[in-house]
């Protein structure tokens, strides 16, 4: 089993930045993909980000151009730089890795919060 651990989260006002990372058990080089997903209160868990093993990135309509992920693959990381974040960014910020050997492994998440 792929073991992610994210962290990074926390409280931070409209307009401010945040950076999340997870860390994977494995070489993340051999995963298909890796990215974030995100769930607020009662909503249903939506695509923030994913990086394909040949780098290429897809963002969710309602992140681009204000998130940036990426990945590190000799550090077995992936990271989401989070800029001018917005009320409704507020949620549960999880990992996701889809490997061969494990299928679909995910975080513990992280709480995201963006309040004045």
């Amino acid at each position: 089993q792929v073991q992610l651990v994210e962290s990074g989260g926390g409280l931070v006002q409209p307009g401010g930045s945040l950076r999340l990372s997870c860390a994977a058990s494995g070489s993340i080089s051999s995963f298909y993909a890796m990215g974030w997903y995100r769930q607020a209160p009662g909503k249903q868990r939506e695509l923030v980000a994913v990086i394909s093993n040949s780098g290429s990135t897809n963002y969710g309509d309602s992140v681009k151009g204000r998130f940036t992920a990426s990945r590190d693959n000799a550090k077995n990381t992936i990271t989401l730089q989070m800029n001018n974040l917005k009320p409704e960014d507020t949620a549960v910020y999880y990992c996701n890795a889809i490997s061969a050997r494990f299928g679909s492994s995910w975080g513990q998440g992280t709480q995201v919060t963006v309040s004045s």
